[in-house]
C-alpha cells in the first residue's frame, strides 16, 4: 500500500509496494504514483483517478501489466480511494493498494485457451473462430487504411469426404488422429500462405471434420483460389496413421467477398451453400460462391417453405391440353397440367415446382386436389354436352403418391363424389416408374385397372423399357416421348416453334431453345417408333405421341399407326372454356 497526497505524489509506502514495482519503499515518496503505476496511458482511467483525488469519486479500481526491473512482467489490481476526512473536512489524500494477480491472469490464460481450442487437433475452435471472424468484420478493422489493409475478407470452408467411413471402419480413436494429421497439414498451407503477408490465415476446427480457413484483407478470389488449390494438393498424399496408409480427399467452398455490408452469418451461409455444390458437384474440389446460383437455391427454399401452404390457398390452377385421334382430329381427351399462380414469382409450370412436392411430401395433399379438380371439370363437359361421346381426362401421378397415400381410395371416393366414370379417367406414371413398381404400387396399379380407370405410361422410351415386365402389367396405354417425334424429318424448318409442354408434370419440361440441338432429323427415330407401336398393339395397347408440333409429323405418326397425338399442332394447354368450345366443334 501506499498514501499519496491530493497531488498525486506518493506520500509514503510499505515494503510490499516497493517490492512489487522493484524499488525500495523509501524511494518512492514524492514520485508521482500515476506514473508508477501507468495510470495515464488511458484517458478515461486518468480522468477516473483525478475525481478519486478531488474527492468527488468513491473508489477506483483497474487492472494494469506492469514491467518490473528484472524484465518479467506482472499484472496487478490497483484500488484507490479518498483516506478519512482530517478536522479540517478535506481527505489528506489517497490510499493506493496493488495486489499482484499474474498468478490468476496465467490461469485464466491457460482456461481460455483450452476454451477456445480443439483438444484433438490444438486448433482454434468454433468460439474463437467466430470471435476472430466477428472482429474482422467490425468497421474499424475494414476501414483501416495502409499496406496489406484492402477490407475484404475471404473464407474456405472446408469438409472432409467419406470421413465418416473412416469412424465407423476404424473407431473414432484412429479418426481422431486423422484429424489431427490434415489439420497440420492445413497450418503448413496456412503458414505458406502467409508468407510475405502482414497475418497468416487462420486455421480452425468448427466441429466434426469440418474445417476453416480465415483470411484477413484478402486480396481477390484469385487469392482464396489458390490457397483452396494448396489444400486439395497437400491432403492429396497419403496419411500414415497407426500403421496405416490412408488417403482422403476433401470438400471446399470458397467465399470472397468486402466486408463492409456482410455480417458473420451471411459469410457462413454463403460459404456453407458453397461447400455444399461442391459436395453436389461431384467432391474433392473447390467451388467458388456464385451469387446467380445463390439466387436460384433462395427461390428453390421459397417455394419449398411455401407449397403446402399453396394447396390451402387455393393458389393452384389448371389447364387442359387435348389428345386427339389421328385419323379423324377429333378430341378423345385432354392432360390436366397444373399451373401454381404464385404472389411472387408469377405462373409457374410443373417442371418449376413439382419435384419439390415430391420432396417435401406435399404432392400428396397437391395430387388429391389435382385428381379432383380435374375429375369434377371432366364431369362438367360431359354435362353440358350430353349428345357428344364423352371425352376422358388424363391426370398425372407421382410414385409417392402411390407409397405415401391410399390412391386407390381417393380415386374412388373423387370418382363417386363426381359421378364421372372410371373409363373416363386416365393415370399417368412416368416409365421409370411404373417399370420398378414392385409390392404395393403394383398391387395399387392392379386395383386401380380392376376398378375400370385407364393407367398410361408416360414418356416410353426413355427410362428402363423392360418388354417383359411391360406385358405384365395392367397398362392400357404408351405415350410415346417427345424425343422419338422430334427426331421425324420436318416439311418446315422455318419458323418452327419450340417443343410442347407435356403433360408430365414431373419431367423437367423443355422449352422452345432447349430443344434445337435435338431436334436434328434422324431417320432412325421413325423406325423404332414404328417398331414399339406395333409392339404396342400386339399386347393390346393404344399409343399416344407426344410432341406433334408439325402436320408432317401427324402424316408420318399416321401411316405408322400412332392412335392418339398430343402437342401444339393441335392446341397449347388451355382454360376449361376453350375446351367446351373445342368440344362444341368437337375437331380440333
Amino acid at each position: 500500500m501506499a498514501v499519496v497526497d491530493r497531488e498525486g505524489l506518493v506520500v509514503s509506502a510499505n515494503d510490499a509496494f516497493g517490492a512489487l514495482l522493484g524499488v525500495g519503499a523509501g524511494e518512492l515518496a514524492g514520485q508521482s504514483a500515476a506514473d508508477l503505476v501507468d495510470l495515464t496511458s488511458d484517458a478515461r482511467t486518468r480522468h477516473a483517478y483525478r475525481e478519486v483525488l478531488r474527492g468527488r469519486q468513491a473508489r477506483l479500481r483497474c487492472t494494469r501489466r506492469l514491467k518490473h526491473p528484472d524484465g518479467r512482467s506482472l499484472w496487478v489490481r490497483i484500488t484507490a480511494a479518498p483516506l478519512p476526512p482530517e478536522t479540517t473536512g478535506e481527505s489528506p489524500g489517497v490510499l493506493m493498494s496493488l495486489a499482484d494477480i499474474s498468478a490468476r491472469r496465467e490461469l485464466q490464460a491457460r482456461l481460455r485457451h483450452l476454451q477456445m481450442h480443439d483438444p484433438v487437433t490444438r486448433l482454434p475452435n468454433r468460439t474463437l473462430f467466430f470471435e476472430r471472424l466477428s472482429a474482422a468484420l467490425e468497421t474499424e478493422a475494414y476501414e483501416r487504411t495502409g499496406t496489406g489493409h484492402t477490407g475484404r475478407i475471404g473464407l474456405c470452408y472446408l469438409d472432409l469426404d467419406g470421413f465418416k467411413a473412416v469412424n465407423d471402419t476404424l473407431g473414432h480413436r484412429f479418426g481422431d488422429r486423422l484429424l489431427a494429421a490434415v489439420a497440420e497439414r492445413l497450418t503448413r498451407c496456412a503458414d505458406e500462405a502467409g508468407y510475405g503477408r502482414a497475418s497468416a490465415p487462420l486455421v480452425a476446427r468448427l466441429g466434426g471434420d469440418e474445417f476453416a480457413l480465415l483470411v484477413e484483407d484478402s486480396t481477390g478470389t484469385e487469392q482464396l483460389a489458390g490457397l483452396a488449390e494448396s489444400v486439395l494438393t497437400a491432403l492429396q498424399a497419403p496419411f500414415a496413421i497407426s500403421g496405416r496408409r490412408l488417403s482422403v480427399s476433401a470438400s471446399i467452398g470458397v467465399v470472397e467477398r468486402h466486408a463492409a455490408g456482410t455480417s458473420a452469418t451471411a459469410l457462413m451461409q454463403a460459404a456453407d451453400t458453397t461447400l455444399y455444390w461442391a459436395k453436389a458437384d461431384g467432391k474433392a474440389r473447390w467451388t467458388l460462391f456464385d451469387p446467380e446460383r445463390n439466387a436460384h437455391r433462395m427461390t428453390r427454399q421459397a417455394l419449398v417453405s411455401s407449397l403446402r401452404a399453396a394447396v390451402e390457398r387455393g393458389e393452384f390452377t389448371l389447364e387442359y391440353q387435348p389428345l386427339v385421334g389421328m385419323e379423324d382430329g377429333r378430341l378423345r381427351g385432354v392432360e390436366a397440367l397444373v399451373r401454381w399462380r404464385h404472389p411472387q414469382f408469377g405462373v409457374l409450370t410443373p417442371n418449376r415446382f413439382i419435384g419439390l412436392a415430391e420432396e417435401d411430401g406435399s404432392i400428396v395433399p397437391l395430387g388429391r386436389w389435382i385428381l379432383a379438380t380435374a375429375c369434377r371439370q371432366a364431369r362438367r363437359w360431359q354435362l353440358q354436352h350430353p349428345d357428344e361421346p364423352p371425352i376422358f381426362v388424363s391426370v398425372n401421378v407421382a410414385v409417392r403418391q402411390v407409397w405415401d397415400s391410399d390412391l386407390v381410395a381417393d380415386v374412388a371416393s373423387v370418382l363417386a363424389e363426381t359421378g364421372l366414370a372410371p373409363q373416363l379417367l386416365q393415370l399417368e406414371l412416368t416409365e421409370s416408374a411404373v417399370m420398378g413398381s414392385a409390392g404395393r404400387p403394383l398391387q395399387a396399379l392392379r386395383a386401380l385397372s380392376d376398378m375400370g380407370v385407364h393407367i398410361a405410361i408416360d414418356d416410353f422410351g426413355t427410362g428402363y423399357s423392360n418388354l417383359a415386365y411391360l406385358s405384365r402389367l395392367p397398362v392400357s396405354v404408351l405415350k410415346l416421348d417427345g424425343s422419338f417425334v422430334r427426331g421425324f424429318q420436318y416439311e418446315e424448318r422455318e419458323g418452327r416453334k419450340g417443343r410442347a409442354e407435356q403433360g408430365s408434370t414431373t419431367e423437367q419440361g423443355a422449352t422452345a431453345d432447349q430443344g434445337a440441338a435435338a431436334d436434328r432429323p434422324n431417320p432412325a427415330d421413325e423406325v423404332i417408333v414404328e417398331a414399339m407401336v406395333q409392339l404396342a398393339h400386339r399386347l393390346g395397347l393404344s399409343v399416344t405421341a407426344e410432341c406433334v408440333e408439325t402436320s408432317d409429323q401427324a402424316s408420318r405418326l399416321r401411316r405408322i399407326g400412332c392412335d392418339t397425338g398430343q402437342g401444339w399442332l393441335y392446341s397449347r394447354p388451355v382454360s376449361p372454356d376453350r375446351i367446351s368450345e373445342l368440344l362444341d366443334g368437337r375437331a380440333c
